[in-house]
């Protein structure tokens, strides 16, 4: 395992705890100067049923806002123990809060200066129900941080203004969110069901050889590419009688709906009847969804991962072989690398990628594919032959993967009737209706044939786990800084990282921790097996000690997956790839 160091989330340097009634008389004394001076609050507070922490204080009142941070026991908070007794409870109640929270400041907070002040702002959420660092749920209490624009006009401190925000704007919002309130009951007892029965819901998945579920009555179109709600008056989904199987969950009881079984499954139909919008389901089904959704009981297994094709991403050391050999000029395909590969070389990475990281179900829609990867009809074969042509394309691979690794693919395909050869199943789309046409797609696979010959060899081939090194982003003994742009792009010092083709990342707030997880793990500056690093960093995820992986306790990191982890890490172009594999 990777040595990790750990962040104190409790700076030594904080002084012991001060009054709420001393804040307000030290925030008056500063009335009136420099914005500068605020910089003497920095410690804990005590207030009469929760502690506030001045962790950070912003420069100026047009700077970042400062950093707050609120710690409530239970016993203060007295919500009952039911809704955190187990960690699946606890992220849900947080969940629940957080957006609480988000709803009660516009109605709190009041523009008290110049610049931010008076501002108070939590991190942002989405249609997923995550574990955060903005609201935290443990055994013992909840903390709550915040961004606060401390007022100003101009550059003096606004000291009565900044009491009235401190001492009196935020006791209301922890009274009116984080105490305990009898008429959320109804709402939160749901929002923990949607938890549990989503996780009861993917924990049978392997039991019934599946590789995902999804429930009859499912809401799967969302408004636009940029609204993940759903789409008003959308065609509730049904699974075809044949493909029909039933779950059981604590809470909802039976739920019956399409169960996708582990193999090859093709998705088909004309353009624009919903092939796409179910595999973006399946795709975005390895996480829970909030109350309301319409996805809530639309389950993938957890390593299920989206795959495309990527012109212009950097590779690096990945042995892509399988699919790509041969190449002119004697170019090896074994460690491949390049800063800017093709439609082919990007999809045969990504899916070499993926399965290092520990993949076992790959999503593919041909509209995001590479043609050539995917399929070479007998017409061309005949024309280019073989030994010319040095991509084996999937179709060849797709059975090899199942039947030699465990690996299951769903493709989204509605040009190429080739793939009815090696489909275990096909459910056809009819406007956003699903029907079972397996037996048609194999009788016309009999009676027309595709007379192609098979490209792919006896095997799948060999997948190479890589010794990586990542590169250093600090410059001039100063830390790298991070900067995300919505889920598009994440910068990490000078490197800017094109996330477009990492399709199942959720929110900003998730590649944000991302980024903080690979800064901290540079610094050590030796190589490590990839799978390795994967696993140390998912296990402080997975006991949520975000902490661990950022400088200073932040408020705006989600929990990530492995896959998208690695992704990122993939796309770095100064990447190294340590070609002796008894490296340390």
């Amino acid at each position: 395992m990777v040595a990790w160091p750990h962040a104190d989330p409790t700076p030594t340097t904080m002084p012991t705890m001060t009054s709420h009634h001393t804040l307000g008389q030290q925030l008056e004394t500063l009335d009136g100067r420099s914005y500068s001076a605020y910089k003497s609050l920095k410690g804990k507070y005590a207030f009469p049923d929760f502690k506030l922490t001045l962790a950070h204080i912003q420069g100026d009142p047009f700077a970042s806002p400062s950093r707050v941070r609120i710690w409530i026991s239970h016993g203060c908070s007295r919500w009952p123990q039911d809704y955190w007794r187990d960690q699946a409870r606890r992220v849900a109640l947080a969940d629940f809060l957080h957006r609480k929270i988000s709803d009660a400041i516009p109605k709190i907070e009041q523009r008290r200066g110049s610049g931010k002040s008076g501002r108070l702002i939590v991190a942002s959420t989405s249609q997923t129900i995550l574990a955060r660092t903005a609201l935290q749920v443990t055994p013992e209490g909840i903390e709550l941080r915040l961004a606060v624009g401390l007022p100003a006009f101009g550059r003096r401190i606004a000291g009565y203004g900044a009491r009235e925000l401190l001492t009196q704007d935020i006791p209301q919002l922890v009274a009116a969110t984080l105490h305990h309130q009898p008429q959320w009951s109804q709402a939160l007892e749901q929002h923990i069901a949607t938890v549990e029965d989503a996780n009861a819901l993917r924990q049978q998945l392997s039991a019934h050889n599946l590789v995902a579920f999804i429930a009859n009555g499912a809401i799967l179109p969302r408004r636009s590419g940029v609204d993940a709600q759903p789409l008003a008056a959308a065609i509730p989904f049904q699974s075809p009688s044949s493909l029909e199987i039933t779950l059981q969950t604590p809470h909802a009881g039976s739920i019956t709906g399409l169960g996708i079984l582990q193999g090859v499954t093709l998705i088909v139909g004309g353009g624009y009847h919903g092939k796409s919008t179910v595999l973006k389901a399946i795709a975005q089904g390895a996480y829970n969804h909030i109350p309301g959704d319409g996805r809530e009981q639309v389950v993938a297994a957890g390593a299920t991962v989206k795959i495309r094709a990527e012109d212009g991403r950097s590779v690096t050391g990945v042995d892509i072989s399988p699919f790509i050999d041969r190449l002119p000029q004697g170019i090896s395909t074994q460690a491949f690398s390049t800063t800017n590969a093709s439609g082919s070389t990007s999809q045969a990475a990504n899916i070499l990628e993926a399965i290092e990281a520990g993949a076992q179900v790959l999503l593919i829609d041909e509209d995001t594919a590479a043609t050539n990867l995917m399929i070479r009809d007998r017409n061309m074969q005949t024309l280019i032959t073989k030994d010319k042509e040095p991509i084996t394309p999937f179709i060849d691979k797709v059975r090899q993967l199942y039947t030699d690794h465990g690996i299951s693919t769903v493709l989204v395909m509605g040009g190429s009737g080739d793939y009815f050869e090696v489909a275990d199943r096909v459910i056809a789309l009819d406007n956003y209706m699903a029907q079972d046409v397996t037996a048609q797609a194999k009788a016309i696979a009999a009676d027309y044939p595709s007379d192609r010959s098979a490209e792919g060899g006896q095997q799948f081939g060999t997948i190479t786990p890589r010794q990586i090194q990542l590169p250093q982003f600090n410059t001039d003994r100063k830390p790298a800084k991070v900067k995300t742009q919505s889920l598009t792009t994440l910068t990490i010092g000078s490197e800017d990282i094109d996330l477009r083709g990492i399709e199942q990342l959720v929110e900003p707030n998730q590649t944000r921790a991302i980024a903080h997880a690979i800064l901290i793990w540079q610094q050590q500056e030796r190589a490590h097996p990839l799978q390795a690093l994967l696993d140390d960093i998912m296990g402080w995820v997975e006991r949520q000690d975000f902490d661990a992986l950022s400088p200073y306790p932040m408020a705006d990191l989600s929990e990530f997956r492995r896959h998208e982890l690695a992704a990122v890490i993939n796309r770095l172009r100064n990447l190294r790839v340590i070609a002796d594999q008894s490296a340390e």
